[in-house]
């Protein structure tokens, strides 16, 4: 380690003869989609990062300036975002003051050496920068700008393609971490995470390795926390004066008790229960209220969202498209509790292939290799399959017949050079996104390619958009005779369509403030590009037509799914509140997060609803959200199947200062009648957890 901290220190310190090009390829299920290419010449780096993966991707260059410490006095960053929205960022220390200004935010700070500023416009490259400044540093954490710790951990080393390398994860700065390598010159080697490889040029075709080794890091780190956070308990639990919310009626019942044993409900009594009997754990309600859990039905399961999703009062998630290898070792470690999660429900992710084509599943180029694709879903058991935006439109008929004879449903995006309408006759059950839905009557089908940018851009014709008009009724009876309902995401298009620079947007008021600093930075940025003041009216007049097609649809009947695209927990809970926004009752928007959801997937005779004999899948708040949903957002307690979790102790675990103090938590006494047999095989909040069940 002194060597390679020597090694480092030298080479930033002492101008290089010639500049030096290193080139590195972002590889994705197997493709290649975009590159980094970083060019230095003694401290001066310059740095091309641009990524092209289903029509979007981050398009920036970098130029920074290194101190003799290798961390940079001097960092511009210029470019696109994601959805093509600008970035200019800049980053200067000079005579004993730092300043910086970005999407996000700006300041200055007096600093007698340069302190290490990260970056909001991120790209792997700053991930080396990051590891190599906390190396020189002796490896331990550092305080970083704009605010928080970065914490670097020595993971391991191997041997990859012949070359000597050391994996570091950082921590401390954003909702996940990010792993490094570096090679024993500590130049960056690979940067990784849960859906891309970024890997030396030439060696695209290691990433597969590399995302195994991504997977088991992960892995490993997310059982730890599971085990900690898990609770399980050998005899029943009482969960005592509350009141249960009911999706069936709408309506809050009077206080009751709850009893679960192992994964299923079974009973619920009136009052406090009585006198809590040996052998049974109580948790303490404190006169809150008891709902089902939540679903997110358009969810993209990562090996650690779960934990976020749990935190939330989320149970069961429907996984939209997924690397096929990941879900498939990532679901049995959630069915035997080794990785915290809701309930996966699988859908199957077929693209069409074309140069926009996204990077999940199976892309296929043919009616042959689609429906190989449908029918290894179907071996597998897969709920529905979804077809995506660059699927040859005559396909879509042939391959949802094929599903449906296998006992799939059908979903997806409308695909390019496609319509609503069409295939909603050609079988879909569902459509996903209500841009894909809304932009069915503003676009040309025929001449515009909704594959690129197009397909959120758009949305900002919709404002002059009548929905008494021929072909949105006529696409809504056609959703109605078809019994076909709308995964909404409504959350993800209000982010992306309103987020600007340097505000704080609505839907981020009740949770920013408590999430690592860098995800707060990220919260704070404009996603599409804006032109002038007009373009701004224009999203913000496209999401007030947006809930008025919700507001139309829900009253003609059409079910809405509750759907993010995002797996931090926060925007389903948002996802609701905008039900609401779109003329739903609280308790209308928790029936359709809930009964109604699980209605849709088949399973309302074993959840959804509070009842002897039901999946114990709940979740326990302080006030009555059927009055006023903001209550879903501070859950005390949730249970998955039994398990009870602390959404307090799992924020704590992941770095997000907790939303809602747990419930008290009596342990059980022993059951003199039965042996001796009670108590638990769990650790208690604020009890030692050395009983703990690994």
């Amino acid at each position: 380690m002194t060597r390679l901290l020597a090694f480092i220190l030298a080479g930033v310190a002492t101008p290089a003869l010639s500049a030096t090009t290193e080139r590195l390829s972002v590889v994705r299920n197997g493709e290649t989609i975009g590159s980094v290419v970083a060019v230095s010449d003694g401290r001066r780096v310059s740095v091309d990062y641009r990524v092209d993966d289903n029509g979007r991707g981050p398009k920036h260059r970098e130029d920074i300036v290194l101190g003799p410490d290798g961390i940079p006095v001097s960092w511009n960053i210029v470019g696109t975002s994601l959805m093509g929205g600008p970035v200019v960022e800049r980053f200067a220390w000079a005579n004993g003051t730092a300043t910086w200004t970005s999407q996000a935010d700006q300041g200055s700070l007096s600093a007698a050496k340069p302190p290490l500023y990260v970056v909001n416009d991120t790209s792997p490259w700053a991930n080396g920068i990051y590891a190599r400044a906390a190396l020189a540093a002796g490896g331990r954490s550092l305080d970083v700008l704009p605010g928080g710790k970065l914490k670097l951990a020595r993971i391991r080393s191997t041997t990859i393609a012949g070359v000597s390398v050391t994996v570091y994860r950082l921590d401390g700065v954003d909702l996940r971490p990010s792993y490094v390598m570096l090679d024993k010159t500590g130049r960056l080697f690979a940067a990784f995470g849960d859906a891309s490889v970024t890997i030396r040029a030439g060696l695209e075709t290691r990433a597969a390795d590399l995302m195994k080794l991504a997977a088991s890091l992960e892995s490993d780190r997310v059982r730890a926390i599971s085990a900690k956070v898990a609770h399980r308990y050998d005899g029943p639990i009482r969960i005592r004066n509350v009141h249960i919310f009911d999706p069936v009626t709408g309506r809050r019942g009077p206080l009751s008790t709850i009893v679960v044993m192992r994964d299923a409900i079974s009973a619920v009594l009136p009052g406090d229960g009585g006198p809590v009997p040996d052998g049974e754990t109580a948790i303490e309600g404190d006169g809150g209220t008891v709902y089902p859990g939540l679903h997110d039905m358009h969810s993209h399961t990562t090996i650690d969202s779960g934990l976020f999703y749990l935190a939330a009062g989320v149970t069961t998630t429907r996984d939209m498209g997924n690397n096929n290898a990941f879900l498939q070792a990532l679901l049995p470690a959630v069915e035997d509790g080794a990785i915290s999660s809701p309930r996966i429900v699988p859908t199957g992710f077929i693209e069409g292939r074309s140069p926009y084509s996204a990077r999940n599943g199976f892309v296929v180029a043919t009616l042959d290799e689609g429906l190989k694709a449908v029918r290894w879903y179907a071996d597998r058991n897969y709920f529905q399959i979804k077809l995506y935006n660059s699927m040859n439109p005559d396909l879509v008929k042939p391959l949802a017949e094929e599903a449906k004879r296998l006992g799939m449903g059908v979903t997806g995006h409308v695909p390019a050079f496609d319509s609503p309408d069409r295939v909603i006759r050609d079988g879909y059950n569902t459509i996903a996104h209500i841009n894909q839905l809304m932009l069915g009557w503003v676009l040309d089908e025929s001449k515009e390619d909704t594959r690129t940018p197009l397909r959120l851009t758009a949305m900002t014709r919709t404002p002059a958009l009548d929905l008494s008009s021929g072909p949105v009724r006529n696409t809504i009876a056609l959703m109605k005779a078809n019994t076909v309902s709308l995964d909404t995401t409504a959350v993800t298009l209000e982010r992306l369509m309103l987020s600007r620079a340097r505000q704080v947007e609505t839907a981020d008021i009740d949770n920013l403030d408590h999430l690592p600093i860098g995800y707060q930075r990220y919260r704070k940025r404009t996603f599409v590009p804006l032109r002038n003041a007009g373009d701004d009216q224009a999203y913000h007049a496209a999401f007030d037509k947006m809930l008025d097609v919700m507001r139309l649809l829900h009253r003609n009947g059409i079910q809405l799914l509750p759907g993010t695209d995002d797996t931090t927990g926060f925007t389903l809970q948002r996802e609701v509140e905008l039900y609401t926004m779109a003329g739903m009752t609280p308790a209308e928007a928790l029936k359709a997060a809930t009964l109604d959801c699980e209605t849709y997937l088949g399973r309302a005779d074993r959840g959804g609803t509070i009842a002897r004999g039901k999946l114990a899948d709940l979740v326990l708040v302080a006030g009555d959200p059927s009055s006023n949903i903001n209550a879903i957002k501070r859950p005390k307690m949730v249970m998955r199947g039994g398990t009870v979790y602390l959404p307090s102790e799992i924020y704590e675990s992941l770095g997000i200062r907790p939303f809602a103090s747990p419930p008290t938590i009596v342990p059980a006494r022993p059951d003199l009648t039965n042996g001796g047999v009670g108590g638990s095989t769990g650790a208690l909040f604020g009890w030692p957890r050395d009983d703990h069940d690994d």
